[in-house]
């Protein structure tokens, strides 16, 4: 185990603060480590390439991520993020962001700010926006999907990866995890502040019945033979206008 992981690890054990702003509990947890966070959470935050190929923005679009921290995701953009419009990278841990804003240097299309994913407004509305493991730290979660939406074109993306457990009785054709699952995940991470929770899921189908979903489980670095549930989706919003052309009568 090298320096930078055993620093890591040592925040993970005395958790996160549990009183003080939100900001306030994120940057008393993740400042200490996080010069480390990305080498360590490579094993950890699984999915994320996979997310970014199928949002796949177009040259030109305007891409937001909510809850961004050190940026790393743009890497998974490989040449797309240099011909992308306008990139908005929000978060409100400010050492995670100056990850993040060293990333970015000599990126004129990309933007960091230092904000709350639930009421962050941009001047424009936005081709993407997605959340990567941080719809799960977020506590007002639905106001931060709410936000999402409101930041979105009609049509555009919402993408979405992130830990979960399932409802005991899912949907049909939905995993299941069982019982154990579903107990130990909620408490492994909720001591870090990060809260796996049925209802993201469910609330993400019901908000945008128009998705593609997939369901895994992946590794957990130094807890060998064990694997932890994470998600993958991605749906369009709504289109006002098609909503209303489909909604009238017929012969109409």
């Amino acid at each position: 185990m090298g320096l930078g992981d055993a620093q890591v690890l040592w925040r993970m054990v005395r958790g996160q603060p549990r009183s003080g702003s939100l900001a306030e509990r994120l940057t008393a947890f993740y400042g200490p480590q996080a010069a480390h966070y990305d080498a360590f959470r490579e094993r950890l935050l699984h999915g994320r390439a996979d997310l970014m190929a199928r949002l796949a923005p177009m040259p030109g679009a305007h891409v937001i991520e909510l809850g961004a921290g050190t940026g790393r995701n743009l890497g998974f953009l490989g040449d797309r993020l240099s011909g992308l419009g306008r990139v908005e990278l929000i978060d409100l841990c400010p050492a995670l962001l100056e990850q993040a804003r060293q990333r970015t240097q000599g990126l004129s299309n990309v933007r960091v700010v230092e904000a709350d994913a639930v009421t962050y407004r941009s001047d424009r509305q936005a081709d993407v926006v997605y959340f990567s493991y941080s719809l799960t730290m977020i506590p007002d979660w639905e106001g931060a999907l709410r936000n999402a939406l409101a930041l979105l074109k009609p049509g555009g993306q919402l993408g979405v990866v992130d830990f979960y457990v399932s409802d005991p009785e899912p949907e049909s054709g939905l995993a299941r995890h069982g019982a154990l699952t579903r107990w130990f995940w909620p408490r492994w991470f909720g001591h870090d502040g990060v809260h796996p929770n049925p209802a993201h899921l469910r609330t993400l189908r019901r908000l945008l019945p128009e998705h593609t979903l997939t369901e895994h489980r992946a590794p957990v670095p130094y807890l060998p033979g064990v694997r932890v549930p994470y998600y993958i989706f991605v749906g369009r919003a709504p289109n006002p206008s098609k909503m209303t052309r489909n909604a009238r009568p017929s012969g109409q």
